[in-house]
């Protein structure tokens, strides 16, 4: 099942995914233009196709070994991330493309990311680990702090999950990264928060079990490397997260948007309608 796939077998009109939490607390007023507006996006970071196109050839390599046939060919993930970035950009054209030092064009994207996945294809070891399922659509009701179900489900998407050799689960989230994630980083990540919520809550561990999670960063340098960030996610963690997640949607209700400069302005796809705001 591919990953926009999975996203439509949500049936519930009532959901909310981490990623949508994130955007949220990150800029509420992006929230707005592009979930309650839908607004046409005014420009498109290349960092958007290129993570579609890296996590449809590391889908590729993946299912692969989960379905039991041999590991696939490095060409055959090559082939994927271009065929997938190429259709992304035709997909979006006419919008101008926000391009970056490491990816100045379209060419220079895929020499990039073909670095990169090449760089992943020679140092990934799975040895000790199963691979249980790939791109894993999960949901599960919201809870409040009296442990009350609310009308909401959040629902996420897990990259891959693993079992590792003491029969544990292990979440796995792909990153494209122009700099190494540092252990904080990797701790406070609230979309893992969110993962080890929908994994604890279908049963993948203990309900009140810390959840082995890792970062498998892929790193965008002159010579890319692969580098994976161990972290844990405890029943406290999730907790937070559920309390979080119900104040977001209390915001929504209201009606709260409010335009939140950061690092990420650089990226956004309405900075000139913030402008106006």
């Amino acid at each position: 099942m591919s990953r926009n796939q999975a996203l439509t077998s949500f049936s519930q009109d009532l959901y909310v995914s981490s990623s949508k939490i994130f955007t949220y607390l990150n800029c509420s007023l992006k929230y707005r233009f592009h979930y309650v507006e839908k607004r046409k996006p005014e420009r498109l970071s290349i960092a958007l196709p290129f993570g579609t196109a890296m996590h449809a050839s590391l889908e590729l390599f993946y299912r692969s070994l989960k379905d039991g046939r041999n590991k696939e060919p490095l060409n055959a993930l090559l082939e994927t991330f271009e065929a997938v970035l190429s259709m992304e950009l035709e997909k979006n054209a006419g919008t101008p493309v926000i391009w970056k030092k490491n990816t100045p064009d379209q060419a220079g994207a895929i020499t990039m990311g073909k670095s990169m996945l090449t760089a992943f294809y020679e140092s990934i070891d799975l040895s000790g680990y199963a691979v249980v399922d790939v791109e894993l659509p999960l949901s599960a009701p919201l809870y409040t702090d009296d442990g009350l179900p609310t009308e909401f489900m959040l629902v996420g998407i897990l990259d891959l999950l693993l079992m590792d050799e003491n029969s544990e689960a292990v979440i796995v989230d792909n990153k494209t990264l122009a700099q190494p994630m540092s252990q904080q980083a990797a701790s406070e990540n609230l979309q893992m928060h969110g993962y080890s919520y929908l994994c604890a809550a279908n049963k993948y561990v203990f309900p009140t079990a810390p959840v082995k999670c890792r970062f498998d960063v892929l790193l965008k340098l002159k010579t890319p490397k692969l580098e994976h960030v161990n972290t844990l996610r405890t029943a406290q963690d999730r907790k937070r997260f559920a309390k979080i997640a119900n104040a977001v949607l209390a915001g929504i209700d209201a009606s709260i948007y409010m335009p939140q400069p950061n690092w990420m302005c650089s990226d956004c796809s309405y900075s000139d309608a913030c402008k106006t705001f």
